[in-house]
């Protein structure tokens, strides 16, 4: 008998389940429909991990699978949030609803039947056409049915414990869209957005206004109104001046159109559909196999005594998670929940604490090898090899991650900060026996370098969590493998539901080609001044991307700005990587900073003024983006040699910065003189030349001997305070 702990965590502050989904607006399902939905989501996860690796599916109609299956699980889950009556209006409305509950009724039942036809028809009779009863009046029963049942659930009170009447309309809906474009596919892919039918009409058209719907649930308004904007634009736009200005569109064109692989089955739904549910799936894995956990306690063993402690675990932990987990606001309440209270309870103010969580939260979709599956669209887009991708993002995350830390490091010295006790936290010694629970990341990194495809190599990584959890208490049975691909499902949900309501903008943008003119804007910009067409360039993808998740507000940009920055010169990879940072960062950018105020609802600060600190200390990635236009190396371009001195240099330049947005460089505070002094050393680092890397060189030992032999002689002789 030792005497040793067996149990590394036990008595500890670390908890379990910090890497579990919030599930705010996620109903209880009671007994019948709760398996049902069970059942559905391992089939729906069971369906994309068999189409992937064993038996491939004709794209158009695996899209439209996995965007149907999507929204009706979505509707079976997601609860209907909006403002609503009082509670004695509510009571009276009760009594109002058998009027829309039969309309809805009625004609959703009557496309779920016409469609169960078609297909029995085809395929058991063998009769080719269906006879004009089942199709005729088809798209007027689903949009009537897909519009009541919408607006009841905005009227009536949403029920958490069962799933109301108007949301299994919706979700025969979503069947019936989904059922239609599958019987007609072939016709579909001739004729949508060409020479579409009145029914093609209707049925897309109900379509996009389940994805509109599906999105406010799970994403909120933003991303709904800014596509709402965009499917305004395509009716407006000959009243319209300058650039802005096309020649209008009817109505069957227009969102026949929309339902294409130009639109809602195009670029993000085949991420969606591949990348993003397989490695949503493997985070699932993850999570069952408890590594989520594990990288958590094994960076508050690592960092948690040191000065500051639990704003470097943040670092470290959110950035892992977040990585993986595809949302800034969602990795910051699932990992937040822990870091937060430690981080104010070292002495972090509150709104800083909010802000270190916000910033690593955030800065996990720009980390590779999953980068938030933003390099999963970006490599779709840009026919750019997946790893090349990561392999190019290594350096700006390493300099972004780097500047989180300095700052917080900086915080935490200047208000002389301790770390957390060491006899609360994990025992590094034991949690280094159990360094096996990183092998499923090692699995994955390896396979991509090996060659393997980015779906083989996530296939390995989620079937090697399920091996490493044998060899923890937490083994995966087959139970626990159904839990995970039931787990992956509901994950998946929001992420899907954002790809196909970014594909109605993608759409838009490229049947009205304002993406082009927008190009030719920036062109002319850029003949007074490259600089300023990139200023704008960022501008435009940080509010492009303001209140949408990344992989939507990448997918947005991307369409917008990008191609302009390529016409402008600018490689694509470059160009790429440029609107995917501003994307990425617009969650800590005031005034909507997503990512920012779900840690202030953690942290009980104010959110406004969190989002600026969050802004503040994530300045380096503002940044970071010029440094690599200027500076290629930075994204792995030439030989080590070449890459060698831009990193040095860049190094340098971060430590400035941090140093000026913190006020607090080289052991002392800076005078506000001096912290100007540093900041622009900092930013004559950014392009990378001789000149402007020797006048930051020379700034920075200017700014170290003042604070050497004026200000630390002044502190020891007491003649200025180490605080101000």
């Amino acid at each position: 008998m030792t005497g040793q702990d067996p149990n590394p965590t036990a008595g500890k502050i670390v908890v379990s389940g910090v890497d579990d989904e919030p599930v705010s607006n996620v109903r209880v399902l009671g007994r019948w429909d709760g398996h049902f939905f069970v059942v559905f989501c391992i089939l729906y996860t069971t369906f994309h991990l068999v189409v992937l690796n064993i038996f491939p599916m004709e794209t158009w109609a695996f899209r439209i699978v996995h965007v149907a299956g999507g929204l009706m699980i979505g509707f079976g889950l997601a609860i209907s949030l909006v403002p609503r009556f009082d509670d004695q209006v509510q009571v009276l409305w009760r009594s109002a609803q058998l009027l829309p509950f039969l309309v809805a009724t009625l004609t959703a039942l009557f496309a779920v039947v016409a469609i169960v036809a078609a297909f029995f028809m085809r395929e058991v009779l063998e009769i080719r056409f269906p006879p004009p009863w089942v199709f005729k009046t088809f798209g007027w029963a689903l949009i009537a049915s897909v519009v009541v049942a919408t607006l009841s659930s905005w009227l009536f009170r949403p029920d958490r414990h069962g799933v109301p009447w108007y949301d299994w309309v919706l979700f025969a809906g979503s069947f019936s869209v989904g059922g239609y474009l599958i019987f007609n596919l072939s016709a579909w892919q001739f004729r949508a957005g060409v020479m579409p039918q009145e029914t093609d009409f209707w049925v897309s058209l109900a379509g996009i206004v389940l994805i509109l719907e599906l999105t406010r649930r799970m994403a909120g308004l933003a991303l709904v109104i800014i596509a709402a904007v965009f499917i305004l634009y395509g009716f407006v736009g000959p009243y319209l001046p300058g650039f802005l200005e096309h020649s209008g569109y009817e109505f069957k064109r227009f969102f026949t159109y929309i339902y294409t692989d130009n639109g809602i089955l195009g670029p993000t739904t085949a991420v969606s559909s591949t990348y993003i549910i397989l490695f949503i799936t493997f985070a699932a894995f993850l999570q069952a196999s408890r590594v989520g956990e594990y990288f958590v306690n094994f960076a508050f063993a690592a960092a948690g005594h040191k000065r500051g402690g639990p704003a470097k675990v943040a670092i470290f932990a959110s950035g892992l998670m977040g990585m993986i987990n595809g949302t800034s606001a969602g990795n910051v309440v699932a990992t937040g929940s822990l870091t937060i209270p430690l981080m104010k309870r070292v002495g972090y103010r509150p709104q800083v604490a909010a802000s270190v969580e916000a910033a690593a939260s955030t800065g996990g979709q720009i980390m590779p090898p999953i980068m938030g599956a933003g390099a999963f669209i970006m490599a779709e887009v840009t026919g750019i090899p997946y790893t090349d991708l990561i392999v190019a993002a290594v350096i700006p995350a390493v300099l972004y991650f780097t500047s989180v830390f300095f700052m917080v490091d900086f915080e935490a010295r200047k208000h002389n900060m301790r770390g957390l006790p060491r006899d609360e936290l994990p025992v590094m010694a034991e949690l280094i026996r159990r360094v096996y629970l990183f092998i499923p990341i090692l699995i994955l990194v390896g396979a991509l370098f090996m060659g393997y495809s980015v779906i083989r190599a996530g296939t390995l990584a989620m079937v090697s969590a399920m091996v490493v959890s044998w060899l923890t208490p937490y083994r995966m049975g087959i139970m626990g493998v159904l839990n995970a691909l039931n787990l992956s499902a509901r994950m998946a949900i929001q992420l899907i539901a954002v790809c196909a309501c970014a594909g109605i903008i993608v759409g838009v943008i490229g049947l009205t080609g304002v993406g082009l003119r927008f190009s030719s804007m920036l062109l002319a910009m850029a003949e007074h001044s490259q600089f300023i067409a990139l200023l704008f360039a960022m501008m435009i993808s940080i509010i492009l991307g303001m209140g949408m998740p990344t992989t939507a507000a990448y997918a947005v940009a991307a369409s917008v700005v990008a191609p302009g920055l390529i016409q402008l010169g600018i490689e694509p990879l470059i160009a790429h990587f440029f609107v995917f940072y501003y994307a990425v960062i617009s969650a800590i950018t005031p005034p909507v900073a997503l990512a920012a105020y779900a840690g202030a609802a953690l942290a009980g600060s104010e959110p406004l003024r969190t989002s600026v600190t969050a802004f503040r200390i994530g300045l380096a990635a503002f940044v970071v983006p010029f440094m690599f236009f200027y500076s290629p190396a930075l994204l792995m371009q030439g030989s080590w040699t070449e890459i060698a001195l831009p990193v040095v240099t860049a190094l340098i330049g971060i430590y400035l910065l941090s140093g000026a947005v913190i006020g607090y460089l080289f052991d002392a505070d800076l005078g506000l003189p001096i912290r100007a002094v540093a900041f622009v050393g900092a930013l004559s680092m950014i392009s990378g030349g001789w000149m402007t890397d020797a006048i930051g060189l020379s700034l920075a030992t200017a700014v170290f001997l003042f604070q050497r032999f004026v200000v630390i002689p002044r502190i020891q002789r007491g003649k200025l305070s180490p605080a101000g």
